[in-house]
């Protein structure tokens, strides 16, 4: 199963991939991106997230 990952070092938390995304990313409460753990993923608003995701901090990982 592919799962994404948001690599939390690069990442400058400016909320895009939670507005685009809201279903798998959210703002924790300690501010930095949180994954849902779900079944399987929506690729294609993923896909959307990765591609907007201003640093590249985002990507797909197979288990």
């Amino acid at each position: 199963m592919k799962r994404p990952v948001v690599e939390l070092s690069d990442c400058t938390r400016c909320g895009v991939c939670v507005e685009v995304c809201p279903e798998v990313f959210s703002m924790n409460e300690s501010g930095f991106i949180a994954i849902a753990d779900l079944e399987s993923y929506p690729e294609s608003e993923v896909d959307e997230a990765i591609k907007n995701c201003p640093e590249d901090c985002i990507y797909w990982q197979e288990d």
